[in-house]
């Protein structure tokens, strides 16, 4: 993969050092802090577009709830706000800990830790959100611990999976039924076209919706790279072992092994970067105000989150080669107003197509990466709104939740993670075998 990427003026290489050098490691430091590792999500909505064909039942998939006297208070949303002895009970947490089989979302959390949340409560609650996100007060709603839930290959594929990506492409991408896809199973045989069709069809798209395109490939390409970079390699004695899978990645990404479409979905996964790259230089100014504290209750560590947060920024507004999103939506007023909306109505419709995902995991990380492109695509959109806030007190008219944080920096930090990852896996091919 080299050369400047299509709709933009970036190359792949400058994208490569800049995330090699500058931002991996600092997102990678700042992904370990508190006030990021901890996310709220609920896994048992039910999916709303078709009959649910039942949850994945592989043990990598699989998440053992824990007793409801182990859900720290301030997670229980709005149903409780006192502090209760009864969840220090230790035989309960070693049982519940001892139930969180290899690969489950643990959602088991230490006692500092559930303190913090209750003040986290308090402090989401007070702040004036910018938009309500939908189910953070359900009762299935629960913390789970990013660090300790790590997005691996778990053994979930066929039909199920299929049918989430497949919904996704063909229902919203703005693409007519008569257009298939490359590699797509349900088209027809069609000799040597190998998707110069689809290509030809989605070069005449307006820039928009190319670009829309382009970012659910992009967050499909990341997806499938973390899947083959941390893939079970073996299990002796039952002792998993993790690792880059070469002849994983070779099948989903090799120009041979994919007809050519394999570097077509990695560019989009560099472009999707520049993307949410862009948001983060954008959204700077709302970070920087004195006001806007990373609230867990530890004023130390919130003071050294929010300053390594401010040093990415300064990286990311170094970049010289940024996405311009002012070429979009630039037509007339009210032609370009009603595309954004359908645009953020396709988005919208994904984010809730991730209830449909079988496996607990995938749908964890499905969610986590889609509100945080979704996050990205807000700050895009509300540049104004940004320029305009007040230094001194929360705004009206732009705010983020602390859920839409977490997801805007983990889902940047799992791109910069698969660009980190492409590296790895030119090196490992060049190797002989």
């Amino acid at each position: 993969l080299t050369g400047v990427l299509d709709d933009c003026l970036c190359d792949i290489e400058s994208i490569d050092d800049f995330n090699t050098f500058k931002i991996f490691p600092k997102i990678q430091k700042l992904q370990e802090r508190d006030y990021f590792r901890y996310y709220k999500v609920n896994l048992k909505r039910p999916c709303p577009f078709w009959a649910d064909d039942g949850h994945c039942s592989i043990k990598d998939c699989h998440v053992e709830p824990c007793p409801e006297s182990k859900i720290p208070v301030g997670i229980k949303a709005g149903s409780s706000n006192k502090y209760s002895k009864a969840a220090n009970n230790s035989k309960e947490l070693e049982d519940c800990e001892q139930a969180n089989k290899l690969g489950a979302v643990n959602s088991t959390l230490s006692n500092q830790s559930k303190e913090a949340f209750i003040d986290w409560a308090r402090y989401d609650d007070s702040q004036d959100h910018f938009c309500e996100l939908d189910d953070e007060r359900s009762p299935d709603a629960q913390y789970v611990d990013l660090l300790l839930n790590p997005e691996r290959y778990t053994g979930y594929k066929g039909p199920s999976a299929w049918r989430v990506w497949n919904s996704i492409y063909e229902e919203n991408c703005f693409k007519p039924r008569s257009v298939y896809r490359p590699l797509n199973p349900l088209a027809p045989s069609r000799g040597g076209d190998d998707g110069e069709s689809f290509y030809t069809w989605l070069e005449g798209l307006c820039l928009e919706k190319r670009v829309f395109y382009k970012l659910i490939s992009g967050l499909h390409a990341s997806i499938n790279l973390h899947l083959c970079a941390n893939y079970l390699l073996e299990e002796t004695w039952g002792k998993p072992r993790w690792g880059p899978n070469v002849k994983e990645f070779t099948r989903r990404f090799d120009p041979a092994e994919t007809k050519g479409e394999g570097p077509r979905r990695l560019k989009n996964l560099y472009f999707l970067y520049l993307i949410e790259l862009r948001a983060l230089s954008k959204v700077a100014p709302y970070f920087e105000r004195a006001v806007v504290d990373l609230y867990t209750g530890n004023g130390h560590e919130d003071a050294e989150s929010k300053a390594l947060l401010l040093d990415i920024f300064r990286d990311t507004k170094s970049f010289h080669m940024h996405f311009d999103e002012k070429s979009m939506f630039a037509g007339d007023k009210k032609g370009a107003k009603s595309l954004k909306e359908e645009f953020r109505l396709h988005f919208k419709n994904i984010s809730r197509i991730m209830d449909c995902v079988g496996c607990d995991k995938c749908r964890l990380w499905g969610k986590l990466q889609t509100q945080g492109l979704g996050t990205a695509l807000k700050i895009l959109f509300s540049e104004k709104e940004i320029q305009s806030l007040p230094e001194n007190s929360p705004s009206k008219g732009f705010q983020l939740t602390r859920q839409e944080i977490v997801a805007l920096v983990n889902a940047f930090g799992r791109l910069s993670t698969s660009i980190k990852e492409l590296q790895n896996f030119k090196v490992l091919l060049q190797q002989p075998r």
